[in-house]
């Protein structure tokens, strides 16, 4: 074994090279407010538009971070599951938020990443204009790059307001996603596993 089979490594996860215009985002709130009849130069709506400019930068701005990973010195060859995420994120059809929890497992393989940091990736992911399928595929084609592990499981389970407040109006109904990669997708009773543990969970909640 070599030295460098012993390393930590930090993979750093910066933001896309989006730019917000923050002074654009508040006259077009301005306009919408306008076009929807409001009275834009009230005293109730005065700092509307300032504080949906800064909404959107905060909801549509991931934070960098720093994935710190580790070697598999134990040889630990289980499935590590992260179960009931918390997430947040921008329907990007209907500019309306979506929201749940996201539970993600791996196979490892020689690098095992820290725990804090799968809820880091989500999170990295949520904070941009998206739909939950694409969502679910990114977090588990960054793990799959990333660590090379044997298996990775992304299960997603979201209810989004554009379905819950308007059209069908189903409040509380929630869509599930899943991406499966690996030996999670392709040995039996690893998959199983993989979904009994996130089932599991979504009956105790």
């Amino acid at each position: 074994m070599t030295v460098n089979d012993h390393r930590v490594d930090e993979l750093v996860l910066l933001s896309p090279g989006r730019r917000i215009d923050h002074d654009a985002v508040e006259r077009a709130a301005a306009d919408l407010l306008s076009a929807l009849g409001a009275d834009v130069d009230g005293k109730a709506l005065e700092e509307t538009p300032r504080r949906v400019a800064d909404a959107y930068a905060e909801l549509l701005t991931p934070q960098p971070f720093r994935a710190t990973t580790f070697p598999n010195d134990d040889g630990y060859d289980e499935l590590i599951v992260a179960r009931a995420i918390p997430f947040h994120s921008l329907c990007m059809h209907h500019l309306l938020p979506f929201h749940g929890v996201a539970h993600i497992g791996y196979l490892p393989g020689q690098r095992i990443i820290g725990l804090s940091k799968l809820g880091r990736v989500v999170e990295f992911f949520s904070r941009d204009l998206q739909i939950q399928e694409r969502l679910t595929t990114q977090i588990a084609a960054w793990l799959q790059q990333e660590l090379e592990p044997k298996g990775v499981g992304v299960v997603l389970e979201a209810e989004h307001l554009c379905m819950s407040l308007r059209g069908v109006q189903k409040l509380g109904a929630k869509t599930v996603t899943s991406a499966l990669r690996g030996l999670v997708r392709d040995d039996a009773r690893t998959r199983q596993e993989f979904l009994a543990l996130t089932t599991r969970t979504t009956h105790d909640q």
